[in-house]
């Protein structure tokens, strides 16, 4: 039993060393040695490296030639590399030997997504000194063998943290290199050219939704001009990094994506609560709205701090997943409920919101099953830009109805506005004409009250002083009677065009009735009033009867001095449409051509008329005819 055992340990100790020297990897065979001159154009290295990922000790660079390197192929998990391992140092290592006489230079490739790529050469002491001259940013880094040189390459690389992270190290050619670059960018034209284009409409909108914010002040659209603002940047670098190295591009796509996407987000949702003003009109919505916007802003703080942090890549990986499905089932919530409301505006940003869920989903699909790209069309990130067109276009929607129905509001309000200015306007002149009616009033009766009883005093004084002077004819004391008497009738007409409680057509026939009759009683002439069988209810102010009265007046004063008429007549006729009123005298008529002992009187007469928009007509019809016409209104 003891000798089995010993035999046992004896044949261990070889197999030991044996496989010991093998995951060191520090001496690769002939076959594993990459001849520069071999690299025409790329090649893949993949069965002639060795790698190691610093997953526990932080090995410093001196350290690590005396650290463990396993054939490449053996790491079965290098495309994409697990959580744990990607913010681990990764080392890979290759030997290769220039043939050539002369001095040439060559590319390394070690895959996308690296935020560092350095290249080293093992000397002769075991320490590693640095190659690379150029290139590291670009991820293409490259470095110089002298002629029959051969050395042994370690490049050290630092992963960006995403979770498609692959290694493929490839060598390419440096005179290769541009073509390389060209035809790698060439394969993704159209994608890129997709993703310019609507970077372009975005940065149309960009300065759009500015110009309006300036001038408007509203911050629905300094909101919404920010959400454009992350989007394009989210497309632009989208489209000019697309499958393309270099440290930029892995900053990029380790954390400012998924940062531009949410703060986007978050700045869409303050947009959407202006815009559509649920704090007034759609609380359940609003309250939805704040709590997405407060857990979103959270857990992207978080988000940045394991990203720059912590090297919890797992942890950060699993909060960006969470975050996006529960802003996609807020964002599904959110079009429901839009959707039930049957409000346009809200419907019309939920139909687009809807869209572009639906696109997303179908990238995100299109990202997981990994489905082969052979043309836009089947490229994941197509889709996703669809979406955001859509989305852009059915905001526009929106913007458009909302301007239309703030543009029909607005003029609404302007209409109430001015609706009630006029209500104020006319209140204001009721309120005038009220106050000038009521200071005619008491003029018209503090003149009948005092000045009528003193002119009815002298009057009577005047003929009483007539009384005991009988006998004597005293021509003054009977100009003051007759003057008594005239400016006694004159106050009476002026007392009652005064009153408002004389405004109306009726009061104003039966007083121009009872003057005509009053003039012509003891003149010899015979006066007749012509009146249809029922007058209106009309109001008539006391401007237009005073003017009506001065007019019939001075007409029925001519026909008495100037007509030698026998007969006159006064008469009223109303239809719906005219009003007329017609003097009419069967005196000697008048004479057109010589207007020299009317003019005067007639032209007061017609001025009087125009000045209250009635029509004045006078002609020679088997006397004098006057007409007096005004036109009613509907």
């Amino acid at each position: 039993m003891i000798n089995v055992l010993l035999l046992r340990k004896l044949f261990l100790i070889p197999v030991f060393f044996l496989f010991h020297s093998l995951a060191i990897a520090q001496v690769p065979s002939d076959t594993a040695v990459i001849d520069i001159d071999s690299v025409k154009t790329y090649i893949r290295i993949y069965d002639k490296s060795f790698l190691f990922i610093d997953s526990v000790t932080k090995t410093p660079i001196s350290k690590i030639t005396e650290q463990k390197f396993v054939p490449f192929l053996s790491f079965k998990k290098r495309r994409p590399v697990p959580f744990h391992l990607i913010t681990k140092p990764a080392y890979i290592s290759f030997t290769i030997y220039n043939s050539k006489p002369v001095a040439d230079s060559i590319c390394f490739f070690p895959g996308f997504l690296f935020t560092e790529i350095d290249l080293y050469k093992k000397t002769g002491n075991g320490t590693l000194e640095k190659i690379n001259t150029w290139g590291t940013a670009s991820g293409y880094p490259s470095f110089s063998m002298g002629p029959n040189e051969t050395i042994e390459v370690v490049a050290r690389l630092i992963m960006c943290k995403n979770d498609f992270i692959a290694l493929t190290p490839f060598l390419i050619s440096k005179k290769y290199l541009d073509t390389y670059q060209r035809i790698d960018l060439h394969q993704y034209e159209d994608i890129r050219t997709t993703g310019f284009i609507l970077s372009g409409l975005l940065a149309m909108m960009i300065l759009f939704t500015a110009a309006n914010f300036f001038l408007t002040g509203k911050k629905e659209f300094l909101y919404y001009c920010i959400y454009s603002l992350c989007t394009f940047f989210l497309i632009f670098f989208y489209a000019y990094f697309y499958k393309q190295p270099g440290r930029i591009n892995s900053y990029f796509l380790g954390y400012f994506d998924f940062f531009f996407l949410l703060a986007g987000t978050i700045f869409y949702i303050a947009f959407t609560r202006s815009f559509l003003d649920t704090k007034r009109h759609y609380k359940s919505l609003d309250k939805l709205f704040r709590i997405e916007e407060w857990f979103l802003t959270i857990l992207l703080l978080i988000y940045t701090i394991l990203h720059y942090f912590t090297d919890y890549f797992w942890l950060e990986n699993m909060i960006e997943i969470s975050m996006k499905f529960i802003a996609l089932a807020i964002g599904v919530v959110y079009v429901v409920v839009a959707l039930s409301k049957r409000r346009k505006l809200l419907n019309y940003l939920a139909i687009g919101n809807g869209l572009l869920i639906f696109f997303s989903c179908v990238s995100l699909v299109m990202i997981l099953i990994k489905y082969p790209m052979s043309s836009v069309l089947t490229a994941a990130l197509f889709y996703y830009e669809a979406g955001l067109i859509l989305g852009l276009v059915f905001f526009l929607i929106g913007l458009v109805y909302k301007n239309r129905m703030e543009l029909i509001e607005k003029i609404k309000v302007e209409e109430a506005m001015k609706l009630e200015a006029k209500k104020q306007e006319f209140e204001n002149q009721l309120n005038v004409f009220k106050a000038q009616q009521e200071e005619r009033n008491r003029i018209s009766a503090d003149m009948h009250d005092d000045l009528g009883a003193g002119m009815t005093a002298i009057r009577l004084y005047s003929e009483l002083a007539k009384d005991k002077i009988k006998g004597q004819d005293i021509p003054e004391i009977n100009k003051i009677s007759s003057s008594a008497d005239e400016l006694l009738n004159k106050m009476n007409a002026i007392i009652w065009s005064m009153s408002s409680s004389n405004d109306s057509l009726g009061n104003m026939v039966a007083y121009i009735r009872s003057y005509a009759i009053e003039y012509f009683d003891e003149t010899g002439i015979r006066c007749t009033i012509n009146l249809p069988d029922a007058i209106p209810e009309m109001e008539v102010n006391g401007e237009i009867r005073r003017n009506v009265f001065l007019v019939v007046k001075e007409a029925l004063n001519n026909a008495l001095k100037h007509s030698n008429a026998t007969q006159v007549s006064i008469t009223f006729t109303i239809n719906e449409k005219l009003l007329q009123l017609f003097i009419q005298d069967n005196g000697k008529g008048i004479d057109m051509e010589n207007l020299r002992q009317f003019g005067n009187g007639l032209k007061n007469m017609k001025k009087r008329m125009d000045d209250v928009r009635i029509g004045f007509a006078i002609e020679n019809k088997n006397g004098t005819l006057i007409t007096l016409t005004r036109t009613l209104r509907n």
